[in-house]
């Protein structure tokens, strides 16, 4: 197990360099600490505003309708929209609590997380004939029970002694086995939907998406490794192994496929919608699990969103079979790629996409789920806001590498703004159209499980100091157990770092630290004659990413030509927000 002495590099798993935490010598500045601890509170109200809400309104059922002051079971309603199948005295699933488990423990009640636990123990049952959409209940529901149960059983003693008896382990175990079902088919790759009583319904859909049957590893991996039943692990490795086989020569995946032919149905991709967390769990499953495999996967994966979807800054998307552009259009979920691009150690690249974020925020108040780049203009349809949590998750990662205050202030703005915009009576309500602020009668379980807990832990992170933790794509924390790993790989142990190897450097090493282009790096040390593929390195541009001259202007990550300044002070053939 990692010591406690390096807990802080829980974030900076591989190659960051520790200087990146000496950036700023503000930190110890106490205007700045009374300034975190004053919104810490500040989030704090927001956590519990949202949350008794929904525990007076809307509990046992899934979520807060706030502004009418009612309820939505939408885990179940999403599969079921005619409400066929729902039981008559279906109470819902508690989804919103289940969620709020690992938010509780982080803002220090100890108390409610207890009291949450055993009402969950006594009461949720899963055996409901009830539509659900496999990856949903996989990221917020097993994960959320069994980020719960590690948390309840850690050294830190939170439930009263003798309280707890691994009912979340149950619960979550029972879940998982109603999940199998879903995993028989020729290929392996999961159906989008199950029903929890009856499994596979009769003349279920066949398409999926990327994210669907390729963002299953952490969680149930972690449920095998609790259990020991190695079901779970076997049945998400063997779809994320048969997703990898799918890519193209480019190292792309398409967004949709069919789990029965093996086929895919939308060749265009990006990193948003649809393919966001198959990334992010390539990754993050390597750091859980420890295996080589998931690495090398990521690496290629990486390299290729780099090379072909990045331009600059903002990442359009592309055909998977040729790399050639498709759309270019910022959507809401691709704000997570900041926080994870900390996580690989290409932190000049994650600032530079942050910026462009906040920036939208900024024009905005809150990030409209879609953007249409060549056409500078929002999407006719898609201008609602579901106070989604990607960009104070890549802001709180952002903090944690650099330590720049910078990064309290852009999250006092997040907090602000959502004070503002999309606080009411009843909790926090989704903004239907960013234009004119119109509200929407929803409360997302996610503003409980992630965009609080991020901004909480943006200014305040003494949770992590107990452990060395990982965030799956819901906010649920894992930790990072060395026993369940075949070894913990050298990279991981920061006093390790001065002693390893050159030649494995450049194998692990941020592409964008490296600043090389593609295949042009010969790796000539213990692996011999290795070509190491690397993406080009763009500097960060200036704040409003004008020009004066070519050497502003950075090098195109697809060409690998340096780009240049034009006439009118813009890099480039784009012009950016």
């Amino acid at each position: 197990m990692l010591s406690r002495k390096s807990v802080k590099w829980v974030l900076l798993l591989l190659v960051i360099s520790m200087s990146v935490f000496e950036l700023s010598s503000s930190k110890a500045d106490p205007r700045w600490a009374a300034k975190k601890r004053r919104m810490r509170e500040k989030v704090r109200k927001m956590f519990y505003h949202a949350y008794d809400n929904y525990m007076v309104h809307a509990f046992p059922h899934d979520e807060l309708k706030p502004i009418t002051k009612t309820f939505t079971d939408s885990l179940s309603e999403l599969g079921n929209l005619k409400l066929e199948h729902l039981p008559h005295d279906y109470n819902g699933s508690a989804l919103s609590l289940i969620e709020s488990l690992s938010s509780l423990v982080i803002m220090g009640n100890n108390t409610e997380f207890e009291r949450a636990v055993l009402w969950l123990s006594d009461n949720l049952k899963f055996n409901v004939d009830a539509r659900i959409n496999l990856f949903e209940c996989n990221i917020r529901v097993l994960g959320g029970l069994v980020s719960a149960h590690m948390l309840a059983t850690d050294s830190t003693s939170r439930l009263v002694k003798g309280a707890y008896k691994n009912q979340m382990l149950s619960l979550a175990e029972d879940l998982g086995r109603r999940f199998l079902p879903a995993f028989n088919t020729p290929t392996g790759l999961p159906y989008a939907w199950i029903n929890l009583k009856y499994g596979v319904m009769e003349n279920e859909t066949t398409e999926t998406s990327t994210s669907g049957c390729g963002s299953l590893i952490l969680e149930m991996g972690a449920l095998s490794r609790l259990t020991g039943d190695p079901r779970y692990e076997s049945a998400a490795l063997r779809a994320l192994r048969k997703l990898w086989s799918m890519r193209s020569s480019l190292n792309l995946f398409g967004t949709t496929l069919d789990v029965v032919t093996g086929e895919w149905i939308e060749y265009s991709s990006g990193i948003g919608a649809g393919v966001d967390s198959f990334y992010e769990y390539l990754f993050k499953a390597h750091i859980v699990f420890g295996k080589e495999e998931f690495w090398k996967m990521f690496h290629l994966a990486y390299v290729a969103v780099q090379k072909y979807f990045r331009h600059g800054p903002w990442y359009h998307e592309a055909d998977m079979r040729t790399g050639k552009a498709t759309y270019w259009q910022l959507t809401s979920l691709q704000a997570f790629w900041p926080g994870l691009q900390v996580l690989v150690g290409d932190i000049a690249a994650a600032n530079s996409s942050h910026r462009k974020f906040f920036h939208v925020w900024e024009k905005f108040g809150v990030i409209p789920e879609r953007y249409l780049l060549d056409h500078q203009m929002l999407h006719p349809t898609e201008k609602y806001y579901p106070l989604r949590p990607e960009l104070a998750e890549s802001t709180f990662y952002l903090y944690q590498a650099t330590k720049d205050p910078w990064y309290i202030e852009v999250g006092e703005t997040i907090v602000n703004s959502l004070n503002a915009h999309t606080k009411v009576e009843g909790g926090f309500a989704s903004v239907r159209d960013v234009t004119t602020m119109q509200l929407e009668d929803h409360q997302h379980s996610f503003f409980l499980a992630e965009t609080c807990k991020y901004l909480f832990l943006l200014f305040d992170d003494s949770f992590l100091a107990e452990q060395n933790y990982i965030f799956t794509t819901e906010g649920h924390p894992l930790p990072v157990l060395s026993a369940w790993h075949d070894r913990l790989p050298e990279a991981y142990i920061p006093t390790n770092w001065s002693f390893v190897k050159k030649e494995r450097l450049v194998r692990q090493a941020s592409s964008m630290s490296l600043q090389v282009c593609p295949a042009t790096t010969l790796n000539t040390g213990e692996h011999g004659g290795q070509w190491v593929e690397s993406a080009c390195h763009v500097p960060d541009a200036r704040s409003d990413h004008r020009c004066i001259a070519d050497e502003d202007c950075g090098i195109d990550s697809t060409t690998c030509r340096r780009r240049s300044c034009s006439i009118a002070g813009y890099c480039g053939p784009w012009l950016f927000l």
